[in-house]
């Protein structure tokens, strides 16, 4: 996996970096596994606006990511590799023995053609997804259950993994990308290996067209309105606009939002770094 440099023909190319598709194998989704997905533009069941700055942007269909991996036991054969415009990681299309079909993140070596299985007695391979008790110690891992049967829920997006670093009883210390480290059942899942395009944090826009086709749109700086519009506004000038906050007037940047009470708080060893 790589990324695409342009030559500055055009003010849009100038800071354009891309990824490449050079591992893509299947343009168009399978059918039975994608649905039409509706935007709102920001919109409430009214018709109201509560979210601003979004709205256009590009169709997609979505397709049904198998986070669960149920189906223990029966081995699936991966048949392509594909692109997903709802996620940043690359996905693959198992065909199981059974004649089941389903959409994994695609892991990081994963090529079409591999066999790849989940439950107990999968072997600790890439794309084989079992308990991390079965996982051993040391082994990078991504798509971590945080309750059993749950489905994954971290370490999902492209380049990310987490590490199992330890055990304690019935619990297994993982060490998660965000720097985390927190106590985990042993009986839930996780996928073995290193979730694919990497590169993907190197991707630049450069220029504004590209953030609308995603459904973005301009997005206005509190310092630049007026006081009756946002706490940060007003002043003679060019003012800092103090402390950053929300419109509503909450601290933007550092606010702990997190329950200090929260129940799960007890399984978490060490916090994420600063």
């Amino acid at each position: 996996m790589a990324v695409r440099k342009f030559k500055p023909t055009t003010p849009g190319q100038r800071h354009k970096i891309i990824g490449v598709f050079d591992n893509i194998t299947a343009r168009t989704p399978e059918k039975s596994l994608t649905v039409g997905k509706r935007s709102t533009g920001g919109r409430n069941q009214e018709g109201h606006r509560t979210m601003r700055y979004l709205g256009g942007g590009h169709k997609r269909k979505y397709r049904f990511i198998d986070f669960k991996r149920a189906k223990d036991g029966v081995p699936a054969i991966v048949k392509s590799i594909e692109y997903d415009p709802n996620r940043s990681a690359r996905i693959a299309l198992l065909y199981y023995v059974d004649g089941a079909k389903a959409y994994i993140i695609a892991p990081n070596g994963l090529e079409v053609g591999a066999t790849v299985v989940s439950g107990e007695a999968a072997a600790p391979e890439v794309g084989n997804a079992l308990p991390l008790s079965k996982i051993p110690v040391g082994t990078l891992i991504h798509n971590v259950e945080l309750r059993p049967g749950q489905g994954a829920m971290m370490a999902r997006s492209a380049g990310t993994f987490a590490q199992l670093t330890s055990r304690e009883g019935d619990y297994v210390i993982v060490k998660l990308p965000s720097g985390e480290t927190r106590k985990i059942l042993a009986t839930c899942k996780a996928t073995v290996g290193v979730v694919g395009n990497a590169e993907h944090n190197l991707e630049q826009s450069g220029k504004a067209g590209r953030s609308r086709w995603l459904g973005r749109r301009p997005h206005n700086r509190g310092v630049v309105m007026n006081p009756v519009d946002h706490p940060m506004g007003g002043g003679e000038g060019r003012q800092s606009g103090g402390h950053p906050r929300s419109r509503k007037g909450l601290y933007s940047k550092g606010l702990k939002t997190r329950s200090p009470k929260k129940h799960s708080s007890k399984y978490i060893i060490e916090r994420r770094k600063k």
